[in-house]
């Protein structure tokens, strides 16, 4: 039985343009109503909490996507898992970013301040609470039931384009297709670290820094129904894809980076 405890009784209209099977709601910000009942999963998004702890909605599931840590050591990795551990979302799903050094193989060398040991220790943990309901994916897809029988197929990539020193991140056009052709075309949520090129990516310069790539992936995945992704914090919030004829359902997108705004966003999609 899903926890509906702490939501308001109003049920208001979200400022985000809403569609017929997908409303959004921004802590915080809008109030948010009870859960809409079995027809419907509700998504918490979160992202970029770098080793600190927020209140957050209850829901049915829980999507961080990635910057678990401050500065990529364990200790802090601890610190998220055990606080998203402490959450009551019967599902929750979350990938790495870029501050996430313990959890990338590559950085598993003295030269950069991490013994092989210590990134093992890491891979290992955040692999070890599947039994917790907490689940790590990496590069690869996950699927969940829920009790209302609707099943989801989720894909995690913890990947970005290099941006300073970094875990997880690429620095060739090739090297992005390896990474977002592993995506299944079956895809129903999508969580990256990076954003897509031109969607919710403007840094405080005003430039564009998500990816042309996984811009261009996303255009195949015609089944896709949730985007959530991190990276670029200044730029948290949410839209809804209405404008490409071609789609076979309209996909909501989530900047839910939470360093600046400290609010999660809640996604109420129709199991259909």
């Amino acid at each position: 039985m899903f926890s509906f405890a702490h939501m308001s009784t109003v049920i208001p209209t979200p400022v985000i343009p809403t569609i017929k099977t997908a409303r959004i709601y921004r802590d915080g910000v809008d109030i948010i109503p009870p859960h809409p009942g079995s027809d419907w999963t509700r998504f918490v998004c979160i992202s970029d909490t770098h080793s600190r702890t927020f209140r957050i909605p209850t829901g049915d599931v829980l999507l961080h996507a990635g910057d678990l840590s401050s500065w990529g050591s364990l200790s802090q990795l601890i610190i998220t898992v055990e606080w998203l551990k402490s959450l009551d979302h019967p599902v929750k799903i979350m990938i790495a970013g870029n501050h996430d050094l313990c959890l990338d193989k590559k950085w598993a060398q003295p030269i950069y301040g991490l013994l092989p040991e210590e990134v093992q220790q890491a891979r290992t943990y955040v692999r070890s609470q599947a039994a917790a309901g907490l689940h790590y994916i990496e590069h690869e897809p996950f699927r969940f039931m829920l009790p209302s029988g609707r099943e989801w197929k989720v894909y995690g990539s913890p990947a970005a384009p290099l941006y300073a020193q970094g875990s997880f991140q690429y620095e060739t056009t090739d090297e992005a297709r390896v990474i977002y052709n592993r995506i299944p075309k079956d895809t129903d949520i999508l969580i990256t670290h990076t954003p897509p090129f031109m969607t919710l990516d403007t840094t405080s310069k005003g430039k564009h820094a998500g990816c042309h790539v996984l811009s261009n992936k996303l255009a195949e995945l015609r089944n896709c129904r949730l985007h959530v992704f991190g990276h670029i914090h200044e730029c948290a919030g949410a839209q809804i894809n209405t404008d490409d004829p071609f789609r076979l359902v309209d996909c909501v997108s989530v900047n839910a980076a939470m360093a600046v705004t400290k609010k999660a966003i809640v996604v109420d999609l129709l199991n259909w």
